[in-house]
């Protein structure tokens, strides 16, 4: 045992940060291939035991493709039999790795073609048709159950937002939107609650998606934030009963373009004030003060503060913890750049069911990447009295 640990100390003490974890997994196979070898041949390695049923016959190398990059194994023969490690299913890796690659080349937009020249690189023939049809299913039934999901519990906080790709349509090419949806619920975990792709983000596609959350169980929403879409607005007040929060960031850059290159600075610093307030009438004196302030000189964007005061500052009535995250679009906006980010590779998609796959599986990476995060999005001390469910307490076993 001591040897055992000088040579795992000493392996820690020389590996690098980026080699560090696939030498712990190389230890951790030797090691256990060794105590494997113990128990087949019935003594210790070099040791001489009248207990001793068969001998090593040195090993053979192997490369084993792990998460953490290639491991060298070396693995020990025996003269009488064979031995395979228990860790190790005993089949080619070509074959193991063909439905894995091709599967991640295309949920990274990967064309068939290039899926093609991959498997060959790998030493394999080419991948057939009727092999990506059966792959792509596979991706397919993962993708549909995953955003058909029942939905349960209240989802205090909504987060809603588009983005906009070219799709193939009866010998066109056209754009599309692709919405999403991510919320908060009342144990203040994040989720992806789901996606649509339409033509256009027009009021009866908004209500349409929004409907079909509720069918899938969504309630107890206080408030959706989103940008400034006149259709979505009107879809939540019929759909969801919630409160608006404008996209304050948004807002901000047509404030600022009213405000010219001189004033910007200073108009924003101004309407700032208003946003670092402790309560939400606080921050409505201020928020008219300012306007005001900036109506003899900016009347345009003084007009434009008048029509976005109960919108900007929705988020204000909420609790303050929740307030640096529940005023913009930014949450979701990463995920939409890593959308685009990924799906930048196609192009042009041949379909929308080709659209939805890509995307759809993005978006399940993204929900199981939340979903293993020790810490909360937010706290359930904050969050939990916006329930519409109050947790009942049971009364006290008399002694």
């Amino acid at each position: 045992m001591t040897d055992e640990m000088m040579s795992l100390r000493t392996l820690l003490e020389k590996s690098s940060d980026a080699d560090l974890l696939r030498e712990m997994i190389g230890f951790t196979a030797h090691r256990l291939m060794e105590l494997e070898m113990d128990g087949l041949t019935g003594a210790d390695y070099g040791e001489r035991s009248p207990d001793r049923i068969n001998q090593r016959n040195g090993y053979r190398d192997r490369l084993w493709q792990t998460r953490a990059g290639t491991v060298e194994l070396r693995i020990p023969k025996l003269r009488k039999g064979s031995y395979f490690p228990g860790f190790l299913e005993p089949r080619r890796l070509a074959e193991k790795a063909l439905p894995a690659v091709v599967q991640e080349a295309y949920v990274h937009g990967v064309s068939t073609r290039s899926v093609d020249d991959l498997v060959r690189a790998m030493g394999m023939s080419g991948i057939s048709k009727s092999q990506v049809s059966r792959l792509c299913e596979e991706i397919d039934e993962k993708v549909k159950a995953f955003l058909a999901r029942p939905l349960e519990g209240d989802w205090p906080y909504l987060w809603i937002d588009a983005t906009y790709m070219k799709v193939r349509f009866s010998g066109r090419i056209v754009s599309v939107a692709i919405i999403v949806a991510v919320g908060v619920n009342s144990d203040g975990r994040r989720e992806v609650l789901g996606m649509d792709i339409g033509p256009s983000e027009a009021e009866t596609f908004w209500t349409e998606f929004l409907r079909k959350l509720a069918r899938r169980g969504l309630r107890g929403v206080k408030l959706v934030i989103s940008d400034a879409h006149e259709g979505l607005k009107a879809a939540i007040a019929k759909v969801l009963h919630a409160s608006w929060q404008r996209c304050r960031v948004h807002f901000m850059r047509n404030v600022l373009a009213h405000a010219g290159r001189q004033g910007r600075r200073v108009v924003s610093a101004f309407i700032g004030t208003a946003f670092v307030q402790d309560d939400a009438e606080s921050a409505r004196v201020q928020w008219r003060q300012i306007a005001d302030q900036l109506r003899p000189k900016v009347p345009k964007l003084a007009v434009l503060m008048d029509d976005a005061e109960a919108d900007v500052l929705a988020f204000m009535s909420f609790p303050k913890d929740h307030r640096a995250k529940i005023h913009s679009t930014n949450p979701i906006e990463r995920l939409n750049g890593e959308i685009k980010r990924r799906t930048d590779v196609v192009g042009i998609f041949p379909n929308e069911d080709a659209i939805t796959r890509l995307v759809g599986a993005i978006l399940l990476e993204q929900n199981d990447e939340w979903a293993v995060q020790r810490g909360r999005y937010m706290s359930l001390e904050t969050i939990a009295p916006l329930s519409d469910d109050p947790i009942v307490k049971l009364p006290a076993v008399a002694a």
